[in-house]
């Protein structure tokens, strides 16, 4: 036998071996673990806290947008710092895709700053 059949052999023997004790263990979960569900149990669980209220509550979509402005310059970072590292190897050509890359990302800050969204209110 050549020595691809083999190492496909060997593949195929770990990827059965693999998913035989995986329906093993849930086999014996399945068996083993206590299933007795109380009223106690089927409430939303909110660290230890008592439930007060219904647990669908109506949040202001203002925190998502926010969250989600945070996302795109936290990705910002995530490229400004390769690029950091390589800029003298990638000379002018990198850093004209760097600005563009940046003034795309004031763009997307720019509207919703127009629009309001990082005017933080505070009623109390």
């Amino acid at each position: 036998m050549s020595s691809h059949v083999t190492n496909l052999i060997s593949i195929i023997i770990f990827m059965l071996i693999g998913s035989g004790f995986v329906l093993v263990m849930y086999g014996l979960v399945r068996l083993v673990a206590p299933t007795a569900t109380s009223r106690e149990k089927l409430e939303p669980y909110e660290c230890g806290e008592t439930v007060v209220g219904q647990p669908w509550v109506h949040i202001n979509i203002r925190y998502y947008i926010f969250a989600m402005l945070f996302l795109i310059f936290d990705i910002e970072t995530v490229f400004l710092f390769p690029w950091a590292i390589v800029s003298r190897k990638l000379a002018l050509f990198g850093l004209i895709e760097m600005v563009v890359f940046i003034f795309i990302l004031l763009v997307g800050l720019a509207y919703p700053w127009k629009k309001g969204v990082l005017r933080w209110d505070v009623t109390i």
